[in-house]
């Protein structure tokens, strides 16, 4: 019988094995994802701190302190995603996706962000308007239910964007630069 991509990615992740596509994808996703939102870490950084949990920094180099955090958040995001990739896509999953990637990070300090909540303070999205804050929970649950009550996260991960996308167009989230 054929090994499904999320039985192979569970199973390397308990193995703990080196190299694997467990491994690649923890890198290559926390990079890409970091990067989008304005990560200066290299991917070779990333790989660095999944592997050895440090960071290798030129002598002249500075790295932000919520670059390397939001890296290590962004490994366990992906776990917590792993285990409940069978579940119904809820905004409360959504929203513990947010409060996993951004705990521990400046924003957090600050009163207006809200760490695993929808945001408080409208902004944009490259040079688009986003749904306003007091939209965003209604637009959601709009974006939810037209994808219907069987949506999982593994459906999701069959649509290579459809997660960024639920996320983007409404864009739910403000981050801080």
């Amino acid at each position: 019988m054929k090994q499904g991509l999320l039985e192979r990615l569970k199973e390397e992740k308990a193995l703990a094995l080196e190299g694997g596509l467990y491994h690649q994808t923890q890198v290559k996703l926390a990079f890409n994802s970091n990067r989008i939102e304005g990560s200066r870490l290299s991917e070779e950084q990333t790989r660095y701190i999944y592997e050895t949990n440090t960071i290798n920094i030129e002598p002249d180099e500075t790295v932000n302190v919520d670059d390397i955090i939001e890296t290590v958040n962004h490994f366990s995001c992906f776990d917590y995603m792993l285990a409940h990739a069978d579940e119904q896509l809820t905004e409360e999953m959504i929203k513990e996706f947010h409060r996993l990637l951004k705990r521990n990070t400046s924003g957090e300090r600050q009163e207006w962000f809200r760490i695993g909540d929808y945001k408080a303070r409208p902004n944009v999205v490259g040079d688009l308007e986003a749904t306003s804050p007091a939209k965003v929970g209604t637009e959601i649950r709009k974006l939810l239910a037209a994808w219907g009550a069987s949506l999982c996260l593994r459906s999701v991960s069959k649509t290579r964007s459809s997660l960024s996308l639920l996320i983007m167009n409404t864009s739910c989230f403000t981050t801080v630069a």
